[in-house]
């Protein structure tokens, strides 16, 4: 069967060919095909998987030397779950110059912490993602093109918005990433429910199985919690309140919990690749720290089958489907940009705020199947409250017809359909 391509997969093969990238780690939620990328880019490395207990002992007591001449290149799956194993690739690293390796983890904070603490300076980091829209928009054993977003995020953003004319919207392709986005919102990107020959009754199963592999073994490995029932509560309060601004103390309410401990709740999310935090803007840096972030769920499915949800997707499904596909594309290229939402004194919000050394992007989000100028009347003054220019502001939504919207006191601003920009 034709594997998906991944648009990390040249990336990281070039990385681990160069010598910065000798020891290269790759991060991401569980079932996001870290192994099967890698394993495929890799073929001449030994994959170890550290997952079984019974098989960690044995490669415990394997020394440096023992790693020289027997595996000096291969892939460490699980690689936190044999802490010692770090001191010993750093010892290979130093002493092998030709020894080459690629760690691979499912918790985040787990992985890197042992990475900070033994192989600083040394590993290479990348994430890998659920799929993207444009990967589900090239289909199987097909290359991925370079999607739109990626261009708006380091070029000129009128070139890129005016090159997404309104003949783009009859192209064939365009009929394949409203597809994909239309199965992303409903089954999110975990590549397992992408298979051809799979029901949607047999989507709906992988789904809740992953939920509760994921409460029984990666909540374990990070908090060590006993009763699982005030973080599934917690996880459902989030769930419902993705694309808004989080309140802790009413996620402790409703989760039964302290203000703190929800906020560790939370941070499990986020560290296991399910959430992600969106800070405020504000001109003053120190305040984006303190003023409330808005939670987005990467991943729509998962979102829906933690509220058990089958039916049409709803804006939040929509509104963070959008924000997931910036997360994957700015931190998979590694570019240099932030992302922000913004709320002024006078309850002007802007669903996201791109930041480039340049400027910024305002974007706002939109479920609906026609929009017009009054729907970026939030872009109206930003210019005043801004510290860098507003390059351009762009309306997302479900609108077929690509093009400028014109209005008294707008940014250049363009009306953009969601999978022409993604897919």
């Amino acid at each position: 069967m034709d594997l998906f391509s991944r648009r990390l997969s040249a990336g990281i093969t070039a990385l681990h060919g160069r010598p910065r990238g000798r020891l290269t780690v790759l991060s991401g939620a569980r079932q996001t095909g870290k192994s099967t990328l890698v394993r495929a880019a890799f073929p001449d490395h030994h994959y170890i998987d550290f997952d079984a207990p019974t098989e960690r002992a044995v490669w415990a007591r394997l020394t440096p030397a023992d790693w020289i001449a027997r595996h000096p290149r291969a892939i460490l799956d699980e690689a936190q779950k044999l802490p010692e194993v770090f001191d010993t690739i750093k010892a290979v690293y130093d002493r092998a110059p030709q020894s080459r390796y690629v760690l691979l983890g499912s918790s985040q904070i787990l992985l890197l912490d042992r990475v900070r603490e033994s192989l600083a300076g040394r590993a290479a980091l990348r994430e890998l993602f659920a799929f993207s829209v444009a990967e589900l928009a090239a289909g199987p054993g097909a290359p991925v093109r370079t999607p739109p977003v990626e261009e708006l995020l380091v070029g000129d953003p009128a070139e890129v918005l005016d090159g997404i004319a309104p003949e783009r919207a009859l192209n064939p392709r365009a009929a394949s990433a409203t597809g994909a986005w239309e199965r992303f919102l409903r089954w999110g990107g975990m590549p397992a429910l992408h298979a051809e020959d799979w029901t949607d009754g047999d989507r709906w199963e992988w789904l809740q199985d992953y939920q509760s592999a994921y409460l029984q073994r990666d909540l374990r490995d990070l908090a060590r919690i006993d009763r699982l029932e005030p973080f599934v509560r917690a996880m459902q309060a989030a769930a419902l309140r993705s694309s808004q601004p989080i309140n802790f103390s009413e996620l402790a309410r409703l989760a039964g919990v302290a203000p703190q401990t929800a906020r560790q709740f939370v941070h499990y999310l986020e560290v296991s690749y399910q959430v992600v935090m969106l800070p405020a803007w504000y001109r003053n840096a120190e305040k984006r720290l303190t003023k409330r972030p808005r939670v987005h769920f990467l991943d729509p499915g998962i979102r829906r089958c933690i509220l058990n949800r089958r039916g049409d997707p709803d804006g939040a499904d929509v509104e963070s489907g959008v924000v997931a596909e910036f997360v994957k594309c700015v931190r998979t290229n590694r570019l240099p940009v932030q992302l922000h939402h913004l709320r002024t004194h006078d309850q002007r919000e802007v669903d996201l705020l791109i930041e480039r050394d340049d400027g910024y992007i305002a974007v706002e989000i939109k479920q609906a199947q026609r929009v017009a100028s009054p729907d970026a009347r939030g872009f109206r003054g930003l210019d005043a409250i801004l510290d860098k220019p507003l390059l351009a502001g762009l309306v997302l939504s479900h609108d077929t017809a690509p093009r400028r919207l014109e209005a008294d006191g707008l940014p250049p601003t363009w009306a953009i359909p969601i999978p022409l920009l993604f897919g």
